[in-house]
């Protein structure tokens, strides 16, 4: 049987992939953050994942306002890495895992959610540079992906009790899949954090650390507030949240945290590392 081993959650600011690229990891104003991913590496080297189930959301990538699914699963049996233009490198490209895609996306239609289902998917730095920050020298990616992307750009947005619903039943459809698989679920995005606007710049730690410090044993708390009053709280990017939340109701009714970096601020954002376990 599958076994999920544990999360990671991580933001995904362009910056960092730009910090990497130029060999800024000690610099100052970047070495608060990037010396939160010592034990992230450690932890990956002894948990030895085969695939990963990321909930991340897309820049305008697959999808733009015209067309903007609420929720999106990959199934393609490769996810090629184009970022949308921030001049970072292209990553390596990922290799998918088709089956167990089908398989979270018949799940999800049995617990009446209704997945956009995607046999062909871009992927950009929401994905790849969480992946650049967990396996900083690896010549190809050691893991499989299976992304699910969540709108976190085109209101109407989902609430984020749906959101944890939808992590909830790919939890349930990863218990049922009779593969040997070791997975580790990733949430990527945020935290708090405004780049447009009248609060361009906004950040919220307080809130910040009202998610983090219930996520891990209590995610229903961060479901009490409204998409709106989440806007207000976090900011309009900071509903990234949501992708968070997804992937903790991912990893299963019980959890407990093994690590946890926050640094305010990267770049206008809000950014946080964390590593929980099954309990």
């Amino acid at each position: 049987m599958a076994e999920i081993v544990g999360a990671y959650f991580t933001s995904h600011v362009p910056s960092i992939g730009g910090a990497i690229h130029r060999g800024l990891k000690q610099d100052p104003y970047w070495k608060p953050f990037f010396d939160g991913f010592p034990p992230v590496h450690e932890w990956l080297a002894k948990v030895k994942p085969d695939v990963a189930v990321v909930f991340s959301n897309d820049h305008g990538l697959n999808f733009f306002l015209d067309k903007m699914p609420t929720f999106a699963v990959g199934a393609a049996p490769e996810y090629a890495n184009a970022d949308e233009g921030w001049g970072l490198p292209l990553y390596k490209t990922f290799k998918g895992h088709p089956e167990l895609s089908w398989h979270i996306i018949e799940g999800l239609v049995e617990e009446e959610f209704d997945p956009v289902t995607c046999q062909s998917m871009l992927v950009d730095h929401a994905i790849s540079i969480p992946f650049e920050l967990a396996y900083p020298d690896a010549e190809q990616w050691p893991i499989k992906l299976v992304p699910i992307g969540i709108n976190t750009v085109q209101h109407p947005l989902p609430s984020a009790k749906r959101c944890l619903a939808l992590g909830r039943s790919v939890h349930k459809a990863l218990a049922s899949w009779k593969g040997d698989e070791r997975i580790v679920v990733i949430g990527t995005g945020g935290l708090s954090h405004q780049l447009d606007g009248e609060r361009a710049g906004f950040m919220n730690a307080e809130y910040d650390r009202f998610c983090l410090d219930n996520l891990v044993s209590d995610p229903d708390a961060l479901t009490k507030d409204s998409i709106h009053e989440i806007v207000r709280l976090a900011g309009t990017q900071g509903v990234e949240v949501l992708n968070w939340i997804a992937a903790r109701g991912a990893l299963g009714p019980g959890a407990r945290e093994i690590h946890r970096n926050y640094h305010l601020p990267i770049s206008n954002t809000a950014a946080a590392t964390v590593l929980y376990e099954p309990a």
